[in-house]
């Protein structure tokens, strides 16, 4: 563990003794085996609430329903609705029945499960119109009330909307008529399939396995040539070979998140990133993040930037003789690596060209719907998870991300695979999307506490070796890339690099959400983007006047980003000499 100058001896002894146990420090060192019951107790409840802290919601819906009993004017508002509301059914339904049905109450545009034609028939428009006009009340009693927190009350409107579209009547056998229809068409088959696709995933659900995944790295994806350079406790570095005579003297390094596995940037040749890069002349260097265990509970953020992004740009600027290096940094592995280029510049290293973010985080006051899940109760309830088996695993984060669109990943794919026997299609995202990875302990716990929790990184008291650092040491150019559905990274938290950088800054906003928008190749139809540079010295503009004066282009943002690596790239070269190593995409990849 590196001594903090800015840190007691006192309190780096508690630290060091509470990390041997990779959890987070909360108790004095006298009481930390003492402290190993709580954390026993807390770990063992986690396996029946899906890790979501008990303690968490019941003081988000204790702030709610204490506020609420204060506002009588708020309650009298929600009964007055609740009158209308249901007056305003009944003369619906009224209508309906004499073919008359009047104005409905329309879902969200996101909101698919009403879409078919048979909703639109007596008594089925009814019993939709009957289920929106609650969803609508409770959204209306949820938030609002004066005195919750803004936190709490996101939490209270989240929970009460799962449960509302838990009991959706779309879900159900009984009152819905496309899935009746299917069932009389197809004389129950679809049910028998149906069972026994359910039985096939609750087996594998209870053995900790997932679904078998069609499109495999190396075989499908992840097959861009190249040759693993590097490899130590926590890396494997990957060079791709040239496609090309002559190629950009400064190379490109790419971060990806640790989270899910790099291969979501080298899928398919006809959507890889990386061989749309390598065929335009450019060096490429991947890492790809080995997937922890239980013996890498110790790993911390300081080894993921060291191992990870420096060790990287050694062996880069060994291998090539490059003077400059560009980098590019996805989701997680972005703000790794604006932390390690504020490092570097702090420490006059001046190895690199350029640095570039997709759907990258540096400033966490608005995380997007993420935050739901991350509170002090919250976090402390995952770090006694974690303490018992040494990381955090694939299903326990899986889990979050299902219940922020538990519509489309939930409710619905069980609509599609259990009552209309609509079995998933195989594509080579969703083969990635279930290729999980783990998260070690304590570097999990410190990515919350420090990031998202106490929002260091933006506020300058991030500590690197004993010293904080600052964003706006770094001077190189900056392209960042922000999705417009991402609920990952939100793209007006993304945008948060401008203000809070000394630099010029080209800001991209694409359609698509954080996994979508990103693997966005050239020849995609509905895809569009924004773009413009923002100097060093220039006004700020907020992100939505930035949006309504931006420019829209159609197509892919691939080749915008290119033009521009390809000026911070320098001129073209001789490829630099191979490198012996094993056929990419190496080992770390395929550990399950």
């Amino acid at each position: 563990m590196n001594v903090r100058n800015d840190v007691p001896p006192s309190e780096q002894r508690r630290e060091a003794s509470a990390w041997q146990g990779g959890m987070r420090p909360r108790y004095p060192e006298s009481h930390v085996e003492h402290a190993h019951v709580d954390l026993a107790l807390n770990a063992w409840l986690g396996r029946l609430t899906a890790n979501i802290s008990p303690a968490a919601l019941a003081v988000a819906w204790q702030d709610w329903a204490a506020h609420l009993m204060l506002s009588p004017a708020k309650q009298m508002e929600l009964g007055i609705q609740a009158a209308g509301d249901w007056a305003e059914w009944w003369r619906y339904c009224a209508g309906a029945m004499l073919g008359n049905a009047g104005e409905a109450v329309h879902p969200l545009a996101q909101d698919k499960r009403f879409d078919d034609p048979a909703w639109h028939a007596w008594p089925w428009n009814g019993v939709s119109q009957g289920f929106l006009l609650a969803q609508k009340w409770w959204h209306r009693a949820t938030s609002g009330v004066r005195g919750v927190s803004p936190h709490h009350s996101d939490v209270v409107t989240f929970v009460a909307r799962q449960l509302l579209d838990g009991m959706a009547p779309s879900n159900f056998m009984a009152s819905n008529p496309v899935a009746q229809g299917v069932t009389l068409a197809r004389g129950g088959e679809n049910l028998l399939h149906g069972s026994l696709r359910a039985l096939a995933d609750l087996r594998r659900g209870l053995a900790g396995t997932g679904a078998p995944v069609a499109y495999r790295p190396g075989r499908d994806v992840a097959v861009t040539p190249g040759t693993v350079v590097m490899k130590n406790r926590l890396v494997e570095l990957i060079r791709y070979a040239p496609r090309t005579a002559q190629v950009h003297a400064a190379p490109l390094l790419v971060v990806p998140a640790w989270i899910m596995k790099y291969y979501i940037l080298d899928l398919s040749p006809h959507n890889s990133l990386v061989r749309y890069l390598v065929e335009r002349g450019h060096t490429v260097y991947m890492i790809s993040w080995k997937n922890p265990d239980a013996e890498d509970r110790d790993l911390s953020l300081e080894d993921y930037r060291g191992l990870g992004v420096m060790a990287a740009l050694d062996t880069i600027a060994a291998q090539t003789g490059a003077r400059k290096i560009n980098v590019c940094g996805y989701c997680l592995g972005g703000t790794l690596l604006a932390i390690a280029a504020a490092t570097m510049a702090r420490e006059g290293d001046t190895r690199l060209a350029s640095l570039t973010l997709l759907a990258a985080q540096v400033d966490f006051t608005e995380p997007g719907e993420l935050s739901l899940f991350i509170d002090d109760s919250q976090v402390a309830f995952l770090e006694a998870v974690m303490w018992q088996q040494g990381y955090l695993d694939t299903r326990q984060m899986a889990g979050a991300f299902q219940l922020l669109r538990s519509n489309d990943l939930v409710w619905s794919r069980r609509l599609r695979h259990y009552l209309l026997d609509i079995p998933d299609k195989d594509n080579d995202l969703a083969s990635w999307n279930a290729d999980a990875t783990r998260m070690p302990c304590r570097m999990h716990s410190e990515y919350l506490h420090t990031l998202f929790l106490k929002n260091r990184l933006a506020s300058m008291r991030y500590i690197v070796e004993g010293r904080p650092v600052a964003l706006t040491d770094i001077h190189v150019p900056v392209f960042a890339v922000g999705a417009m559905t991402d609920h990952v990274a939100p793209w007006r938290s993304v945008y948060k690099i401008i203000p809070l950088s000394d630099t010029e800054v080209t800001f991209l906003l694409t359609s698509g959400g954080h996994n979508a928008g990103v693997v966005s190749p050239p020849g995609m139809p509905k895809r569009s983007y924004q773009v413009s540079l923002h100097p060093q010295d220039g006004p700020y503009q907020g992100p939505d006047a930035w949006q309504a004066a931006a420019a829209l282009h159609e197509g892919s943002w691939w080749p915008a980003w290119e033009a521009w690596l390809a000026r911070q790239a320098g001129a073209l070269v001789a490829p630099p000499a191979p490198t012996a190593g094993p056929a990419a995409p190496g080992d770390y990849v395929l550990q399950a």
